[in-house]
């Protein structure tokens, strides 16, 4: 099966994840599959967002980056709580960002740029409030089930 990133890229990811969640209570995900399984990667993002419960987050402040790599779908999905801090502009330049990369074939650089952006957007609009808050969610890159990958 071919494979959409290196063992390396992958976790230069799951770094930028973590470096993307320092001094936030904001969670980010990064999920990735071969094909779309919904009329449109948005549909899709929300879909694999409420599989990976991220909208249990306290503040609903999770987001996620899906890419549906053999059909060169991409979406970012941002939960109510930081969407109504950032609105829909900051999505769609981030997803600029991401295809621009994307189309030049640097996936590890398109994903780790985003997530570290939002990251900072996390970071803006929910610092921790206090020591000893925790990571709510994993830092893995998530792929669907059936691809028989299992998380990096």
């Amino acid at each position: 099966m071919a494979k959409f990133l290196t063992q390396e890229q992958e976790e230069d990811i799951v770094d930028a994840i973590r470096q993307a969640e320092q001094a936030t209570s904001g969670e980010v995900r990064v999920h990735i599959e071969k094909k779309c399984k919904a009329d449109s990667p948005i549909e899709r993002a929300k879909e694999v967002f409420a599989e990976l419960k991220m909208h249990e987050t306290e503040l609903r402040n999770g987001v996620i980056v899906y890419v549906a790599w053999k059909d060169h779908k991409v979406a970012i999905w941002g939960d109510e709580g930081i969407h109504s801090k950032v609105g829909q502009s900051f999505w769609e330049e981030e997803l600029e960002l991401i295809l621009k990369y994307f189309k030049s074939g640097d996936y590890q650089t398109g994903l780790t740029e985003v997530v570290l952006q939002i990251g900072q957007k996390l970071k803006e609009n929910f610092p921790f409030e206090q020591k000893g808050e925790v990571n709510e969610l994993s830092n893995k890159i998530s792929y669907n089930k059936d691809e028989g990958k299992t998380d990096a």
